[in-house]
């Protein structure tokens, strides 16, 4: 009795190359970060700022454009949260130190340094619970964000007549707050539910509208309450989280002693 041999199924070559596209706007946005690191050296500060903003516009670019044409990959998904650490952890360090907490001394630089660590041990957690956490939310402060609160604070200052650098224990506070809030278990809106791109009442559209004027009539004032706005958003979402649940499990009427007999 004979049997017929199995054809060797062929193994497809491992992919050469890289998608163009969405991997050279991540090297726009590092280029953004790398050029805050310069401008911030240079004492151009409120450039530096700007720069910051810039690199988020990127990084909110590259994935959208990756997964529109299909072209998210691994090297990709690496690429960016390096790109993000530079951008959006060691460059808003650099210029918090350079700009505000120079003058604290040791209690200065190591502030700055624990809001990049922070920022890096963020990006570590979000690459291993990407598949886990539910798309809506994000667990701690997103790096990204802190980084354009610490931008807006800058671009504040000199909105507000300010000139060269300061020494305020309010920026160092701000800084430990932004670096907690990054590794901590606050839950925090990821503005990826599907429902925002569907049908909404045209009572919304109309608000988005004075919204947008608002923000292009006194952008670095209304980006910074927006961005305050979300930094405290996330503390009272995850309160209540927390009163929900404890209400459903108020409202259970069957506990273990009821399974008893």
């Amino acid at each position: 009795m004979t049997t017929e041999a199995k054809p060797v199924e062929k193994k497809e070559p491992p992919h050469r190359g890289v998608y163009l596209l969405p991997n050279l706007i991540t090297v726009g946005s590092l280029f953004a970060g790398f050029y805050v690191i310069i401008l911030a050296a240079d004492g151009n500060f409120e450039r530096a700022a700007w720069f910051i903003l810039v690199s988020g516009v990127l990084d909110g670019l590259d994935g959208k454009v990756a997964r529109l044409t299909g072209t998210t990959s691994k090297f990709g998904v690496e690429l960016d949260s390096l790109a993000d650490l530079v951008a959006f952890g060691v460059a808003p360090g650099v210029l918090m130190y350079t700009w505000a907490l120079r003058g604290f001394g040791k209690l200065g630089w190591l502030a700055a340094f624990l809001f990049v660590v922070c920022g890096a041990l963020r990006l570590a957690r979000f690459n291993i619970q990407v598949n886990t956490v539910e798309s809506k939310r994000f667990v701690g402060l997103p790096i990204p964000a802190a980084a354009t609160i610490v931008a807006t604070c800058v671009l504040l200052f000199y909105e507000m007549g300010g000139s060269g650098t300061i020494r305020q224990g309010s920026i160092m506070i701000l800084i430990y707050i932004l670096a907690f809030l990054m590794v901590s278990n606050v839950s925090y809106y990821s503005f990826k539910d599907p429902d925002l791109f569907k049908r909404q009442p045209f009572f919304f559209l109309v608000l988005g509208i004075v919204l947008l004027i608002v923000i292009v009539a006194q952008p670095v004032v209304m980006l910074f309450i927006i961005g305050c706005l979300y930094l405290i958003s996330g503390p009272l979402w995850t309160l209540k989280l927390k009163k929900k649940n404890k209400h459903l499990e108020s409202m259970d009427p069957v506990g273990d002693e009821d399974l008893k007999f």
